[in-house]
């Protein structure tokens, strides 16, 4: 990576997840039950929540731990009984704004930063909507400055957690006294289908809830343990638009996940990697955003990544699921904690995120222990 002058990075990460955790064999169990009229989709079911390598989630909605007769989301039940898309998004705006808090709250501490020296805040999110929005919110609960510029990115899927961090280093490149906080929140489950369709049952099956939030700055002495950002690129990928789809319907949203998607991001994310990357110089670390197992199993094969680089892009996976847009900072805090467990020196490294569209989001990182350190390297090498 080129040397950034002054240093752009992220400075500070935070996560959060809600109170109810979803096991993923104990959900897979009563969604079966809920399917007893359908023995196809209930061995479906059986199937996909046991290869898609979640473990557990997180959920904001009580209801999806409830039996498989009592719970609203599963199949089974009458039209009046399923919730509407009103209730789901009346949910949504009860639990996102604290959710994005704590992660807010998180990064800041991380970050070493003050309330005052925040000069944008970036809010993520494609699982609700209401206005005022979550980013309005945050600014008073936080006690932001009033004239913070507020820049929502709103129904743009699991790439736009990548899509923020890239947007706020053009931000601070611009204007190197600029930090940017970025909060990202998603509350996927509740668009969990009562449905006995292979599509919805897929969809149910890995997707959990949590926010995320980091800050990004020019640094100084005072941060150790930041990840640099470098080159960036975006791009939609050939011949795709219809593979992924997200719609809102009348009880809920519409997830549609095409099993093509694995296929098509192992045969044009190689070239795309080019645009960042030296061919020749492969980087160490790799934020793979966990969008499924197929994900991370193609790339590691097309790419000839060991289990070591994408085991934090599995542990997320296995843990949280895919909670959409704020996956890549949980994936990005496992790889700084894992680097500073094992007292790594600067390494290279890439992030990259995929949406709908379909959207491939990249952008190079460099691991710094210690900004003092990183500047007597550079002095020998390019990082």
């Amino acid at each position: 990576m080129e040397q950034a002058d002054p240093i752009i990075a992220i400075l500070g990460i935070g996560t959060a997840v809600p109170d109810f955790r979803l096991d993923q064999a104990d959900t897979s169990r009563r969604l079966t039950e809920a399917l007893s009229d359908n023995p196809d989709s209930a061995r479906w079911v059986k199937r996909i929540f046991k290869q898609c390598g979640v473990e557990a989630r997180y959920t904001c909605e009580r209801n999806l731990l409830e039996s498989a007769e009592n719970c609203r989301y599963f199949a089974g039940k009458s039209e009046r009984s399923i919730p509407s898309t009103a209730e789901r998004m009346a949910k949504y705006k009860r639990e996102a704004v604290p959710l994005g808090l704590k992660a807010a709250r998180k990064a800041i501490v991380d970050g070493n930063v003050d309330m005052s020296e925040i000069t944008h805040l970036i809010t993520v999110s494609c699982t609700g909507q209401f206005l005022p929005g979550m980013d309005a919110a945050i600014v008073q609960h936080l006690g932001l400055a009033v004239t913070v510029n507020r820049i929502p990115l709103t129904f743009l899927g699991c790439a736009a957690g990548l899509k923020a961090v890239c947007l706020s280093r053009q931000i601070v490149s611009d204007n190197p006294l600029a930090k940017v906080l970025i909060v990202c929140v998603e509350l996927c489950t509740l668009h969990i289908q009562p449905s006995s369709k292979r599509e919805a049952l897929f969809g149910a099956s890995f997707f959990g809830d949590g926010a995320s939030a980091c800050i990004i700055g020019s640094t100084g002495l005072k941060h150790n343990g930041i990840f640099q950002l470098g080159k960036e690129h975006s791009t939609l990928l050939p011949d795709s638009a219809e593979e992924m789809v997200w719609e809102v319907g009348d009880k809920g949203f519409d997830l549609y996940l095409s099993p093509n998607i694995p296929k098509l991001i192992g045969r044009f994310v190689p070239e795309q990697l080019n645009c960042v990357i030296n061919e020749d110089q492969m980087p160490e670390l790799w934020a793979i955003h966990p969008g499924g197992k197929g994900i991370i199993d193609t790339l590691e094969e097309v790419l000839a990544l060991t289990d070591e680089q994408t085991s934090p892009s599995r542990s997320v996976l296995r843990n949280y699921g895919n909670m959409s847009s704020a996956t890549i900072l949980f994936v990005l805090d496992e790889l700084r904690q894992k680097l500073i467990s094992h007292c790594s020196g600067p390494t290279n490294g890439v992030a990259l995120a995929f949406g709908p569209g379909i959207t491939c989001e990249i952008i190079q990182i460099a691991y710094i222990p210690s900004v003092t350190f990183h500047k007597i390297m550079m002095d020998e090498a390019h990082v």
